[in-house]
């Protein structure tokens, strides 16, 4: 008999597994941009649910902070910032990114990033009333499918008006 391929699980897998949340695997074709890893697709959505992207961001009061905006979205640096009790945020530059979150570029998760640092994060309304929405699972390319109020509470997450079709 053959030896079973195991398969190994993401930390962010692994946590969502602990804490009893359920979730659905997804992959991602990627490609190399430049000096980043990224997910290839022209859709805001898998499966008829919005794909999030996990921001990674910091303040003036509060250092690093996370935001999760649907793809088609920004955030408005304005409207976090004072959510967030900031007077002035801005992104983590690419170069810094590794060193703040503990992922790569396309790869940073809530549920990672709240387990490694703690930072605080917020979710964006829209996913306050999504049944469920895609999150990175760890990886560049695999993502999960998970009901944004029982991934919020993992992480400690606040809901909040931020998003914005235009950046600012």
């Amino acid at each position: 008999m053959g030896k079973k391929k195991k398969v190994s699980k993401t930390l962010v897998e692994k946590i969502l597994d602990k804490e009893k949340v359920e979730y659905i695997p997804t992959m991602f074709e990627t490609e190399t941009k430049g000096d980043t890893q990224e997910i290839v697709t022209n859709e805001n959505e898998r499966e008829g649910y919005k794909i999030y992207k996990t921001l990674v961001l910091t303040g003036n009061k509060t250092g690093p902070l996370v935001g999760m905006v649907a793809l088609d979205k920004h955030v408005s640096y304005k409207k976090l910032a004072k959510l967030s009790g900031n007077k002035k945020i801005g992104m983590v530059p690419l170069k810094d990114l590794v060193k703040t979150s503990g992922f790569e570029h396309g790869a940073n998760s809530p549920v990672g990033i709240h387990s490694l640092h703690n930072y605080p994060i917020y979710f964006d309304n829209e996913a306050d009333k999504a049944d469920k929405i895609v999150v990175s699972a760890g990886k560049v390319g695999y993502s999960l499918i998970v009901e944004p109020h029982d991934l919020a509470k993992v992480v400690n997450a606040t809901f909040g008006d931020f998003a914005v079709v235009e950046p600012e």
